[in-house]
């Protein structure tokens, strides 16, 4: 279908006209969590709705997932009262004025407007006046004066009362549906609709056009990242690629003075109350205190080794909190010069704000808000145990002292509390039937979509395995290079593999078995010359194949030639294509490379043709030693739980150990009166094929989980917990370890009973 021009427009009629786009943007996730990084956030004062009282503040965040949330804080944690959805793009600013309208700007070069106590979350008004990205917003506490600023290279200074007039007046006068220019009230009219509102003879459009225009702080003559305003509206600070801070008068726009020192774009920006001090933060890693009476910098900080993001000052304006890039958040003594490193995160600081004395909430590049104590709360044996140091005035000395080892220790590592977010989609692949979208999170959960349907199809989870082999595809094919004894460190379950028979125990290694499906073909024809030797030889069946490596093993341990010949060669899951078998790259102790299919090996081949490690592994179920084969941890109960301690000590158990095993053990101990063991080990056949067997303690018996007999009714339920995340039952502590406790540190669980279901 084809769009039909009018006949007074005739020469345009063969123009082509691009279309407009529609998108849909799919989650499977719960929508009251955050699921990219959060840019913005902020506290209002306590003279706002919520703003005081005990537990009843408000938090808002900005998202890279282009919403807004309102987040009520309480005693039992934040929870999230209302989502702000509007922008098609990330944003990157938020504000709320003294008449609770919440502002937000954003990367789709628009301003919104918001109810910020309503419940409805709907945008109230949208300005277009930008032309690119919006980066940032500043307001005065005592009026409804807001500036924005972006990479157009513009400032506005935006008078939002005076705005919302003929917004109203239109409103009114649209009639009973409420409408005006075709657009439904509480939306905004798009620019290109107010350029042509005169022409088109609408008077609502032309009222909107003609009655508010924002002021324009002309002189940017490049990007611009951080604005600040004081409290009464009287003075603008901006501060961009330019490398300079820029003063304002908001009431006019006129340009007051522009102040040089960072040799680096201007990240961060705050002004006291009364506007007569400013700080700023740049990449250039330094902090600069300004005298805007002075009309120069005072005070230069090189507190970070890295790009300073985000500023937050305390009332007095006494202490600086500062972060960035490197991860880092600092605190600092404007007067003294004094430095703290408060705590670090785990990915770059985008913003920080305080909440009151006590509270210091941080977002980052992740999904999750978390809130960390401020420096009034710390005590004096961690104030004994952090580095304080007096930061210096050049970035080289911030470097030098972390080049001589003397790196700070943070004040704190963990934070009071976390506003989980849902980790983001980093990576995707849109497969051939063009119905099915394979995509990779930040935490390296894979999940396979049927976008026609907006579902998951299916979830493989976050499963942590070794890389045991590495691959490329120089030939046109993929390659898969196995090195020893790297490809050896994967393991699993062989009920994972659906192997017929096989025991919940039993466990097979990835590698190992790759290679008996591998060279398959090769161990059957060497068992066939094997068997006409040892016929020749007077039915020796096992000096024939121990003649080949005399030198590296004893004749006895051949025996495991044969060991196996009661059980499948190869299981079904490592069964190579015998239409299109393999071809083998390798070389032996003699000659060169060499290359040929799988199914050609004539079982003649030995260690001058192929690695010793390869035959030690096929033919006697020899393994290499491994490295970090178990995983260490701390099993200990919940705060606030009445259960018994199991055990002081460290405990070890292989990587692969499920989360439904812990569970059975500390069933298993709950009903024992005598002290428990000191630790917990899992003991497996290096075979890979033969039974595994559990133990617990360093050798005192074996570990059978859940062998007592409970009556259904007494049985309690047992969680499993670590950084205050319930983990799912099927989860392996290399799992826990690399996505959820990701701390070099041992792992620390966590148990608790809950109420039966």
């Amino acid at each position: 279908m084809h769009r039909v021009g009018s006949a007074g427009n005739n020469a345009n009629a063969s123009r082509p006209r691009k279309e407009r786009r529609l998108t849909y943007v799919l989650r499977d996730s719960n929508d009251s969590k955050h699921c990219s990084g959060v840019n913005c956030l902020i506290l209002p004062g306590v003279d706002a709705p919520g703003g005081g009282g005990d537990g009843g503040h408000y938090l808002f965040s900005g998202s890279r997932d282009g919403t807004l949330k309102r987040w009520e804080l309480g005693n039992e944690g934040a929870v999230c009262g209302v989502t702000f959805e509007s922008h098609v793009d990330w944003v990157n600013d938020v504000v709320v004025t003294s008449n609770d309208t919440l502002v937000s700007c954003s990367s789709d070069t628009t301003l919104k407007t918001w109810r910020a106590y309503a419940n409805d979350g709907e945008c109230t008004r949208t300005f277009r006046q930008h032309s690119d990205y919006v980066t940032s917003l500043a307001s005065a506490h005592q009026s409804n004066i807001v500036a924005s600023g972006g990479l157009g290279c513009e400032v506005f200074i935006w008078d939002l009362e005076a705005a919302m007039v003929p917004l109203a007046r239109a409103s009114s006068e649209a009639g009973s549906e409420g409408r005006y220019d075709g657009f439904p009230s509480g939306l905004s009219v798009p620019a290109e609709r107010l350029s042509t509102a005169n022409s088109t003879g609408n008077a609502s459009g032309a009222m909107l056009a003609n009655s508010y225009a924002p002021i324009s702080a002309k002189g940017h003559k490049e990007s611009v990242y951080a604005l600040a305003m004081n409290d009464s509206g009287t003075l603008l600070v901006s501060g961009g690629t330019e490398k300079a801070v820029r003063v304002w008068d908001p009431r006019s726009g006129a340009k007051q003075m522009k102040l040089k020192g960072h040799t680096d774009n201007v990240r961060a920006l705050l002004l006291d109350p009364t506007g007569r001090l400013c700080l700023s933060g740049s990449s250039d890693s330094i902090i600069r205190l300004w005298d805007l009476g002075q009309q120069r910098c005072v005070h230069s900080y090189a507190v970070h080794t890295d790009s300073v993001w985000t500023l937050a000052s305390t009332p007095s304006f006494s202490h600086v909190y500062s972060g960035g890039k490197d991860l880092s958040v600092y605190v600092t003594d404007l007067a003294t010069r004094e430095s703290t490193l408060l705590c670090t995160e785990q990915q770059p600081v985008l913003r920080l704000t305080l909440q009151g004395d006590e509270w210091l909430w941080v977002t980052t590049t992740d999904s999750a808000l978390n809130k960390w104590p401020s420096q009034e709360r710390a005590s004096l044996k961690a104030f004994q145990r952090a580095s304080t140091f007096v930061a210096g005035s050049l970035p080289f000395t911030r470097a030098r002292a972390c080049m001589d080892g003397s790196a700070p220790v943070a004040l704190y590592t963990h934070p009071t509390s976390t506003i989980p977010g849902t980790a983001g989609i980093v990576r995707h692949s849109i497969l051939n039937d063009r119905r099915h979208v394979l995509t990779k999170d930040a935490t390296g959960n894979v999940k396979l979509w049927e976008i026609t349907r907006g579902t998951v199809i299916t979830d493989f989870g976050k499963v942590s395995v070794p890389a045991w082999f590495t691959m490329d595809t120089r030939l046109g094919s993929i390659s898969v290079h196995l090195d020893t004894p790297q490809c050896f460190s994967a393991e699993m379950y062989a009920a994972d593999l659906h192997v017929p028979g096989a025991s919940e125990e039993l466990k097979l290694n990835i590698g190992q078995e790759t290679l008996r499906g591998l060279m398959a073909s090769w161990m059957t024809r060497r068992r066939q010359r094997s068997s006409i030797t040892s016929t020749a030889a007077n039915g020796d069946a096992e000096s024939g194949i121990g003649e080949h490596h005399p030198d590296r093993r004893p004749s006895s341990d051949d025996s495991h030639d044969d060991s196996n010949s009661h059980q499948p060669l190869v299981l079904p899951a490592f069964e190579f294509s015998t239409s299109s078998p393999p071809s083998i790259i390798t070389e032996g102790s003699q000659g060169g490379p060499w290359r040929k299919k799988a199914s050609e090996l004539d079982g003649s081949e030995d260690e001058k043709d192929l690695p010793w490690w390869v035959m030690d592994c096929v033919l006697h179920n020899r393994l290499p030693p491994r490295e970090n084969a178990k995983c260490s941890f701390f099993l200990q109960p919940c705060e606030g739980t009445s259960l018994q301690i199991l055990t002081q000590g460290k405990l070890s158990a292989p990587r692969i150990l499920r989360m439904h095993k812990v569970v059975n053990y500390v069933l298993e101990k709950l009903v024992i009166d005598k002290p428990l063991e000191d630790s917990v080990s899992e003991t497996t056949s290096t075979t890979g094929r033969q039974g595994s067997q559990q133990a617990v303690g360093n050798g005192y018996g074996p570990f059978r989980p859940g062998s007592r007999v409970w009556q259904q009714p007494v049985k309690p339920v047992v969680e499993i917990v670590c950084n205050d995340q319930v983990l799912p039952l099927e989860m392996s502590l290399a799992t826990v370890r690399a996505y959820i406790w990701k701390k070099p540190e041992d792992l620390c669980l966590q148990y608790r009973t809950v109420p039966n279901r």
